[in-house]
């Protein structure tokens, strides 16, 4: 297992945690455990939980963080059922949570993996392995309008609906079993003058990934989930990678600070609803000149906090 994993905007993410001695913390996307290395020597008898859905992440972590055992619980699941993960660790509540959403940078540099737009594989993309649906059952199964939808919703790609056709032509021929395959299929579909500018398969590779682990359903599901369990002035941490992500915690962050949602003309509030946290971070955070000097992947990554009222 040969991977090394920079976490990003980390110095933002253990200010943001609020660290205390003895609390309870979960890293609910391992990965290489670069964050929670750095959350777990602060910790004298708090405990660390980790979560990932990924087994080689899991190994890595072990291997990391092989000093601070009596530290540490390590849980392969994935982060949408952190609720049921506590619960099944007797842990009621918890002083802060860690998301670092999306693919890690070992899950691209694993070229078996098919996440790479640059090596050839097998249509994968499965951040969980035990899951029987990947990226080669949306490319071959998909209808050409469920496609188009995808890559234009989690793609962003303008050329959706052309790259839709062209892979459905192609499978007329014969199934498309590779990554590289549906590059060739996809240079066949984007104008050369486009392709210049960026890699033909940068958008359509990361809205086939987001659908094939239902990263956007997670992020949305996983956020209230993850207040509820948090202790009075516990806080969440997330950082994303790309606009749809972000949108979603920015989002999800406005509607659970809202104190009130009745209609302004009623006279008094009849929702009940309560402010549940504090937005830390009115702007999101993103990484400083050094940082984007050494780690290229920080680029695009932004930070948001909240804190548990």
């Amino acid at each position: 297992m040969d991977f090394n994993h920079i976490p990003v905007l980390l110095d933002q993410v253990i200010d943001g945690l609020n660290i205390k001695e003895d609390g309870i913390y979960v890293d609910g996307t391992l990965g290489g455990a670069g964050h929670s290395l750095e959350i777990v020597k602060r910790l004298k008898g708090g405990k660390l939980i980790g979560i990932d859905q990924d087994t080689n992440a899991l190994k890595k972590a072990e291997e990391v963080l092989k000093d601070y055992k009596d530290k540490i619980i390590l849980v392969h699941n994935n982060f949408e059922n952190i609720d049921k993960v506590l619960d099944e660790l007797n842990i009621d509540k918890v002083d802060g949570v860690l998301l670092d959403i999306g693919v890690s940078s070992h899950q691209l540099d694993e070229q078996e993996r098919g996440f790479s737009f640059h090596q050839d594989a097998d249509l994968d993309m499965r951040m969980n392995r035990d899951q029987d649906f990947s990226a080669w059952n949306v490319v071959n199964e998909y209808s050409q309008e469920e496609l188009a939808d995808i890559i234009w919703k989690y793609g962003e790609e303008k050329w959706a609906k052309r790259i839709a056709e062209f892979i459905v032509e192609e499978r007329k021929e014969k199934t498309i079993d590779s990554t590289l395959e549906l590059v060739e299929v996809l240079k066949k579909a984007i104008p050369a003058k486009v392709r210049r500018e960026n890699h033909p398969g940068r958008k359509t590779f990361q809205a086939i990934r987001i659908e094939v682990n239902r990263e956007l359903d997670v992020l949305t599901n996983v956020i209230p989930k993850i207040v509820a369990k948090l202790n009075k002035g516990g806080r969440l941490a997330i950082i994303t990678f790309h606009s749809l992500e972000d949108r979603i915690v920015k989002e999800s962050y406005r509607d659970l600070y809202k104190d009130c949602v009745c209609p302004p003309e009623l006279p008094i509030c009849m929702c009940d609803k309560k402010r549940e946290i504090k937005i830390i971070t009115r702007k999101p955070l993103v990484a400083t000149e050094k940082e984007l000097e050494e780690n290229v992947r920080s680029r695009s990554a932004k930070l948001r906090v909240a804190e548990k009222k």
